[in-house]
């Protein structure tokens, strides 16, 4: 299965915030949107970083309530690892397991194009398994 078949079903829609947005924003925007990450982009299109409710947490216990007020920029991982809509799924699952990563952009042509969660992976994982059994029980009794 390709990353573009999750993205035909979960949609295209990625919530992005600016660098200069603070911390405290970032997590309005998580919370808005009931999402673990958010990528950093100026204009909507291109990625700067990204940040997830990970980082946060780790910011917070390094740093303290002080960085809440700071800019995204100063906790967002770079460089982020993004894939293509053309990429198989079992090789982004390999790869989000092997670097601990539970969010990836798509890039289509350089531009932002969706993101692609490890839950979205798994899901359709067990979607192709469901798939394949009912095939092999039709095979058997047919």
């Amino acid at each position: 299965m390709l990353i573009s078949a999750i993205l035909r079903a979960k949609g295209s829609t990625v919530a992005t915030v600016r660098p200069q947005a603070s911390v405290t924003e970032l997590l309005q925007a998580l919370s808005r949107h009931n999402i673990g990450a958010v990528v950093v982009s100026e204009d909507g299109l291109s990625i700067e970083g990204i940040v997830s409710e990970r980082d946060v947490v780790r910011q917070l216990h390094a740093r303290g309530p002080r960085v809440l007020e700071e800019p995204v920029s100063a906790i967002m991982t770079t460089p982020v690892r993004t894939c293509e809509p053309g990429a198989d799924v079992h090789v982004l699952r390999k790869t989000m397991t092997e670097h601990r990563i539970r969010h990836i952009p798509v890039l289509d042509d350089g531009r932002l194009a969706g993101i692609v969660s490890i839950g979205d992976v798994v899901k359709s994982e067990i979607e192709e398994l469901e798939m394949e059994k009912a095939s092999l029980v039709d095979y058997l009794h047919g």
